[in-house]
């Protein structure tokens, strides 16, 4: 099983906070022999409206490597892989990749990141990782 990602606790209290419900800590996903750990797997409750509660894979990322690009690049085809073996596995849940709002600002915001994100069609949670919050959600 793999190491936790340093913003792993402050992602678990935001989207706790956002009304979410941990259910796998980590989301294990087996396919062709192999097992793929998705950090977090969390449902939320359905409301009136809805026949049945979300539920949603979030994979952290922290993006610290010496090249913010290559970070990205290696981030892109991990999060490519999960949302591949979730569409066969578990289809009805998405997957997310969670960023801090100071990766959001910088380079998700830039050209770069903007065409990256909209092209590649990948679900970002931004999160407040000092007051431990959802800031926003996209895709």
């Amino acid at each position: 099983m793999p190491a936790r990602n340093i913003y792993h606790d402050a992602v678990v209290r935001a989207l706790t906070a956002d009304g979410w419900t941990i259910t796998h800590d980590p989301l294990t996903l087996s396919f062709g022999g192999k097992d793929l750990f998705v950090d977090l797997g969390a449902e939320r409750a359905a409301l009136a409206a809805e026949k049945e509660g979300r539920r949603i894979a979030v994979e952290i990322q922290h993006l610290l490597g010496r090249s913010l690009v290559r970070s990205l690049e290696e981030a892109v085809g991990q999060y490519r892989i999960y949302r591949a073996v979730l569409e066969e596995r578990e289809p009805g849940r998405l997957l997310y990749m969670a960023v801090t709002d100071r990766v959001s600002g910088e380079l998700l915001a830039e050209q770069f990141g903007q065409f990256v994100v909209e092209r590649l069609r990948l679900r970002i949670m931004v999160f407040d990782e000092h007051q431990q919050r959802v800031v926003r959600w996209t895709g």
